[in-house]
């Protein structure tokens, strides 16, 4: 049976918000443009010198940190925004090339590209005959073999 919606895992997202924690869950968006893959992570009010992006075999990790110490003289009213640590993982399949991934960040959305793998991408492939040479095919007429 296929299920779209899975309340246990909808119960899971939301425990640690209930329970006083704020999520650190890191919302991506992914998609292939010809020889790339892209992903843009939103990482909003997160410092670029804070992210960290590393490459470990096939995963791809994504981790950030913002945080906001009030000052004595501030008092605090609401506190809504998360602060913490973010962390999102990717698994990179083997068609991708993780020696050649870039990064870059603007206006609080990480942009990831990474390259398809040279043999992962299509190639021709030579046909040959089967005695393994490449043999020429001529065509004759009818008339030529009539005379």
């Amino acid at each position: 049976m296929l299920m779209r919606f899975d309340p246990f895992r909808e119960l899971d997202r939301w425990a640690p918000e209930v329970a006083g924690n704020r999520p650190s869950v890191v919302p991506m968006d992914a998609y292939r443009h010809g020889d790339h893959f892209t992903v843009h992570f939103d990482l909003p009010g997160i410092d670029p010198s804070s992210i960290d992006l590393t490459v470990d075999k096939d995963v791809l990790t994504v981790s950030a940190r913002r945080s906001w110490e009030p000052d004595e003289s501030q008092e605090v009213l609401i506190a809504e925004r998360p602060q913490g640590t973010f962390t999102r993982q990717l698994f990179l399949g083997d068609n991708l090339d993780a020696e050649h991934v870039e990064a870059g960040c603007d206006q609080g959305v990480l942009t990831v590209t990474i390259p398809v793998a040279e043999s992962a991408k299509p190639r021709k492939v030579e046909i040959t005959s089967g005695d393994g040479a490449a043999k020429e095919i001529t065509a004759e007429s009818s008339e030529s073999q009539a005379a």
